[in-house]
């Protein structure tokens, strides 16, 4: 399990297969409010995210389909023609090219996971802008 996959996009898959997010390095964008960690397999990205109370989730879209479940905090979302408050337990799905975003709503951060297919080089690119907080677990190897 220790040797390293690259799948076919080019991107170094996880090899843990149960994990804790304090085992993984924290990525932040300070400009958005965001913080986010990811984990990679063959053909999926998994990410949490994290933004600041009162931040925006700008709008963007992205040539792959993106799932969300929001596991704290609350948002007035956009995907595409639809906006809607949404809160704990609340989810969306952004198809390929649809665009999407919103804005954080209240005093609690809001703390979301995506999964985004395929796992390819975008995201990892959009990683190197961020500022990196190494894990307080393991030495926080993706």
């Amino acid at each position: 399990m220790n040797e390293s996959l690259i799948n076919e996009h080019g991107v170094k898959v996880s090899t843990r297969r149960i994990f804790s997010w304090d085992e993984f390095e924290m990525f932040h964008w300070d400009d958005d409010g965001l913080s986010g960690q990811i984990v990679t397999g063959e053909h999926m990205h998994l990410i949490r995210a994290t933004y600041a109370p009162g931040s925006t989730y700008p709008m963007h879209s992205h040539p792959h389909e993106q799932f969300s479940l929001l596991l704290s905090g609350r948002m007035r979302l956009t995907v595409g023609e639809e906006t809607r408050e949404i809160g704990t337990g609340d989810g969306w799905y952004a198809p390929a090219n649809v665009p999407h975003g919103g804005e954080v709503l209240g005093e609690e951060e809001a703390v979301f996971i995506d999964v985004y297919s395929p796992a390819t080089q975008w995201i990892m690119e959009d990683l190197k802008t961020a500022r990196v907080t190494p894990s307080p677990g393991e030495s926080g190897a993706l």
